[in-house]
């Protein structure tokens, strides 16, 4: 059975509601090399009190140790919210095959700050995006 970008995004999300559980910022993604789920994470951030602590950048750390090197080349890392350029430059260097994000972030996305993917890389945004959205919403309603 081929397993398709939503169903790996509704694994993104899982990570995204254990976040929020947590009080992170609920954003979660997972890495996949030939359909199977190498690496889960989600926001460390406060937990670890490491501004770095994103889940890509876990998600990152994990697949290459699981893989057992730093690039992550036949990887797709899916997550729950666009980027930032900490993330992106992270995914530009494990020279990722693909980046498949849930809800766009039109303030600190990569996009918006101009950053661009490794010439490799192929991005696809918007995937369950109204879930990934609602998820943040709840948050920092939450918060407020």
């Amino acid at each position: 059975m081929q397993l398709d970008d939503q169903y790996f995004m509704r694994k993104a999300l899982s990570e995204a509601e254990t976040a929020f559980e947590m009080e992170e910022v609920p954003v979660g993604a997972v890495v996949v090399i030939n359909q199977q789920i190498i690496a889960r994470a989600h926001n460390l951030t406060e937990r670890l009190h490491d501004v770095t602590a994103h889940a890509e950048m876990q998600a990152i750390t994990s697949a290459a140790n699981f893989l057992g090197g730093k690039y992550l080349k036949g990887c797709t890392l899916y997550v729950t919210l666009e980027p930032c350029i900490m993330c992106m430059g992270a995914l530009y260097w494990s020279q990722v095959d693909r980046v498949v994000f849930g809800a766009y972030d039109v303030k600190r996305g990569y996009q918006t700050k101009g950053i661009v993917p490794h010439p490799k890389t192929t991005v696809l945004g918007g995937v369950l995006e109204e879930e990934a959205s609602v998820l943040m919403r709840r948050f920092f309603q939450k918060r407020r």
